[in-house]
Parts: structure tokens; C-alpha cells; sequence
């Protein structure tokens, strides 16, 4: 169990590039959620893993995360997440003590780029990078569950664009979902499946 205490804000520009460190490419989706609380499947290149996450209280939130084989992870996203799956690239940048994720969203939401930071504590004041933009920490159109909803996907995009965030087209749904894993031959989704998925997640 792990308390999770989280701020979150739009980037602006492309300074944070040059001092990015790590980046690796995930692929979410939900497969609950209910009244604030979640659970989340998260494909990284070569893990799988399954998190429970309680409803926040102001900033902070509980959050229960183990390890599932990927052939598992795989088969929940292609036949239970549905048209939340969402790929996108985490990009690990350092600045003044903290850690900074930025995370870079692919299609339908190309061109999203929002930034997280991870604090011990709520009273933790992180020094701002230059190119950290609006906060949104709690703006609910920025919550997982609100990102694919049609109504909301204009508007971030148009604000992604008014503070010059920059983004790229998606790769295709197979590419998405497996790059860089090793697929456990058991689990084979349906031809249906296949097509729903790649409908959700292809540019």
C-alpha cells in the first residue's frame, strides 16, 4: 500500500526535452471505476501490472499496485478496457529535487502533453520548471476516465494548442499495445476484439 500524493499541470514548449533522462512507452486502461475509485491495467515495455486506486482526498489517494503476467494485462485490455485504453510516453525529468513525469499522449489524443510530480506530503512546495504551464490538478477534465469523453477531447486539445504543447500521431493499435513485449501465447484475442481495440487506440 502506498499513499499517493500527486500535483498535475499542462507543459508549455519543448524545453523539457533536453532534460529528460528516462522515457518509456505505456498503454492504460480501466477496467472499473465508481465513484472516484479506479482500476487501472498498465502495460510498461517489458512488465504488466494492476492498480487499485481509492477515492482522493484532496491531493492524496491510496493506491495498491502488484505485478500481473502481460499475456493477462493484454487480454483485459483488448476484451474489458474498452475505449479507455490510452498509450502514451512518460518522459522522466529531474528538476530541483523532484522528479518530473511528462507524460505525452498518442491518438485520439495527440498532442496532450500534461506533467505530474510525486510529493511526500501535501505541505511539499516542488520548485516550478520554466515550462510547466496551468495547473490542473483538480480540473476533473483531466482525470483518466474523462480524457476520451468527445465533449472534453476538443477542449484539451485546443488548450494543448494555445500553450504550444507539442504532440505527435500515434503508432498503430498493435504497435501500441505490444511494443516491446513478449505476448504469452495462451492468451489470443478474438479478430473482434482485435478490431475494437485498434478501432479505440488508432489515430
Amino acid at each position: 500500500m502506498a499513499l499517493e500524493i500527486e500535483r498535475k499541470f499542462l507543459v508549455t514548449g519543448d524545453a523539457w526535452r533536453g532534460e529528460t533522462v528516462r522515457r518509456e512507452r505505456l498503454v492504460d486502461g480501466l477496467l472499473a471505476t465508481a465513484k472516484g475509485r479506479k482500476v487501472r491495467i498498465r502495460l510498461h515495455p517489458d512488465r504488466a501490472t494492476i492498480a487499485v486506486k481509492t477515492r482522493k482526498k484532496g491531493r492524496s489517494r491510496f493506491e495498491f499496485e502488484y505485478p500481473i503476467p502481460v499475456g493477462d494485462a493484454l487480454h483485459m485490455l483488448m476484451s474489458e478496457c474498452g475505449r479507455s485504453v490510452l498509450a502514451k510516453t512518460r518522459h522522466y525529468v529531474p528538476h530541483g529535487g523532484w522528479t518530473w513525469e511528462v507524460d505525452e499522449y498518442e491518438a485520439p489524443l495527440a498532442g496532450v502533453v500534461l506533467a505530474e510530480v510525486e510529493l511526500a506530503s501535501d505541505e511539499e512546495t516542488p520548485p516550478l520548471p520554466a515550462w510547466i504551464g496551468a495547473e490542473v490538478t483538480d480540473d476533473p477534465a483531466f482525470r483518466k476516465a474523462s480524457l476520451l469523453a468527445a465533449s472534453v477531447r476538443k477542449s484539451l486539445l485546443a488548450r494543448a494548442e494555445r500553450t504550444g504543447a507539442p504532440g505527435k500521431p500515434g503508432a498503430k493499435a498493435g504497435a501500441r499495445v505490444k511494443a516491446g513485449l513478449k505476448v504469452e501465447p495462451k492468451v489470443k484475442a478474438k479478430p473482434k476484439v482485435k478490431a475494437k481495440l485498434k478501432a479505440s487506440v488508432s489515430p
